[in-house]
């Protein structure tokens, strides 16, 4: 089982938006392609967005159950609240 304090920090996926951000942009120039034209703002807000996308597919993932070991686990939660009561 894997240790649940094995997540990717926020700056490890910072630093690789900037990263891959970096590269296109170089890839681009050798081609002769206009840059993208970035300004520190604008990268911000494309990766403060990146940010809430993936924060709320994550946690809107784990709080629906899809497969069938988490639908399983739900209908043996109900059982189990239905013992107490």
């Amino acid at each position: 089982m894997n240790n649940l304090n094995n997540k990717i920090s926020a700056g490890t996926i910072a630093r690789t938006a900037v990263l891959a951000l970096a590269l296109i942009n170089q890839l681009l120039s050798a081609l002769g392609k206009p840059v993208l034209p970035i300004e520190s703002g604008t990268l911000e807000q494309l990766i403060s967005t990146g940010f809430t996308t993936v924060s709320a597919l994550v946690n809107w993932w784990y709080n629906n159950s899809f497969t069938p070991e988490a639908i399983e686990a739900d209908a043996f939660m109900a059982r189990m609240k239905k013992r107490v009561r």
